[in-house]
């Protein structure tokens, strides 16, 4: 008994030393981490001192110190930052819908500032910038070496002001200059109309007036057309749409859904990970519906394209989408400034990641650029028919009725061929759930 007693004692005490002896090095790598980083702090500490001292002019210790941290941010991804307290203010005035500007989406690539996406009716898409521009010079100051947030503060000025800004674009031999008039930018999130029997739901942006502006605008064009017997289908057009908020995203995507996953968020941590799921309800009531998507959309437009591609329920046209799948959470810090931190990844309910791949389309169709109309152009589509010739015979076989739904079917056909012409990709849309109702009928 006292042989076992002692050996246990022996086998605890062994483990006892062997247990010191790992722990020991591991503890003292970590003690020599922490006191590397204070390290770290005092040599920051004692740069700060030089450049206050010495740098050839006075320098402003408040700016220097916001610089530094916005450095430190910015270092980790372009979509992390510094807001000081007037960039946070404008920040929480944009969710809203209103602030001054260009009505440009960007983000930093290669040095360089590079639109995602221009804003509808803006000063910015009025002068024809395009998603995928690159900003190279404002005013004729290089933005080359400056952050972003320094880029964007170039482009600030009084509403009003004019802006010159020079763009490198793909397919264009040289860069060129873009005069463009500041102003205030009030965001319209949803606009509604109609395409003969299809609803058209353009959603420019997701801030707080997004799901409330679709929800209203497609009861409206639903009512106008005479109830949804009546409605073919619906186009939820996310082209050129930069994203915004993840809840605007959600509802958007939960408006068309009945159940199942939107999307999931998984940060460092896995056990901290979010689920958002559909509730019952589809504002659509199970018409088809086919998204739009291009270069331009981003990050929330993603979720709701990727959400709605996943489950089958709409069909995705269009070009890749930008590929933003991370998610930033603004967090308030004391004196009334912000930090934009990268938090999170989204995941579409299927489980991919959309970051730098973004969303294929369903069916890729490209918008050609449009060419300029010649007279002659104009000329050679005009064709002439029996009906045109003199003395033709009348067509005695049907009712006055039965023609005038002919001529009616006809004029739909021709505002469709003018809407292939504006605007292509949502032609294409507008066929295709044509195409589907026929089908539908038939059954």
């Amino acid at each position: 008994m006292k042989k076992f007693v002692m050996a246990a004692l022996g086998g605890t005490l062994a483990g006892f030393i062997a247990t010191t002896q790992v722990a020991g090095p591991l503890l003292a790598q970590e003690a020599a981490k922490q006191t590397n980083v204070y390290e770290q702090l005092d040599l920051f500490g004692d740069i700060f001192e030089r450049i206050r001292a010495q740098y050839v002019e006075e320098v402003d210790e408040e700016k220097l110190i916001e610089a530094a941290i916005n450095g430190m941010l910015t270092s980790l991804d372009p979509h992390s930052s510094y807001l000081s307290p007037d960039d946070a203010a404008d920040m929480r005035v944009q969710t809203r819908g209103q602030f001054g500007g260009l009505g440009i989406e960007v983000t930093q690539e290669e040095g360089f500032v590079k639109v995602v996406s221009p804003i509808d009716g803006t000063p910015a898409a009025e002068a024809g910038i395009e998603a995928g521009d690159f900003i190279t010079h404002v005013d004729g100051e290089s933005l080359l070496g400056l952050g972003l947030d320094d880029a964007v503060d170039l482009m600030r000025g009084p509403v009003g002001s004019e802006i010159i800004i020079t763009v490198v674009r793909e397919g264009e031999a040289e860069p060129f200059d873009v005069s463009i008039i500041r102003d205030t930018i009030k965001l319209q999130a949803v606009r509604t109309r109609t395409e003969g029997n299809t609803v058209v739901l353009r959603i420019t942006t997701f801030n707080d007036q997004t799901y409330p502006g679709l929800e209203e605008g497609l009861k409206k064009a639903v009512e106008d057309l005479g109830g949804m017997d009546n409605v073919n289908g619906f186009v939820v057009d996310l082209r050129n749409n930069p994203g915004g908020l993840l809840t605007q995203a959600i509802q958007v995507s939960d408006a068309f859904l009945e159940s199942g996953e939107i999307v999931s968020t998984r940060g460092r941590n896995p056990a901290e990970g979010d689920r958002y799921n559909a509730t019952p309800g589809d504002l659509a009531m199970g018409k088809p519906v086919v998204v739009l998507i291009n270069g331009g959309s981003a990050s929330a437009s993603e979720i709701v394209s990727g959400a709605l591609q996943d489950h089958h329920r709409a069909i995705v046209v269009g070009t890749k989408s930008f590929g933003k799948g991370s998610v930033q959470t603004v967090m308030p810090l004391r004196g009334d400034g912000a930090m934009r931190l990268t938090t999170a990844r989204y995941y579409t309910p299927s489980g991919r990641s959309i970051q730098n791949l973004g969303v294929s389309p369903d069916i890729v169709v490209e918008q050609p650029r449009r060419a300029a109309e010649t007279e002659e152009d104009d000329t050679t589509r005009r064709t002439r028919s029996e009906a045109d010739l003199r003395g033709s015979l009348s067509n005695d076989s049907l009712s006055e009725d039965e023609i005038k739904q002919i001529e009616d079917e006809r004029a739909k056909a021709e505002e469709a061929a003018k809407l292939r012409e504006e605007d292509y990709q949502l032609a294409y849309a507008v066929d295709l759930l044509k195409g589907l109702s026929k089908i539908s009928d038939q059954d």
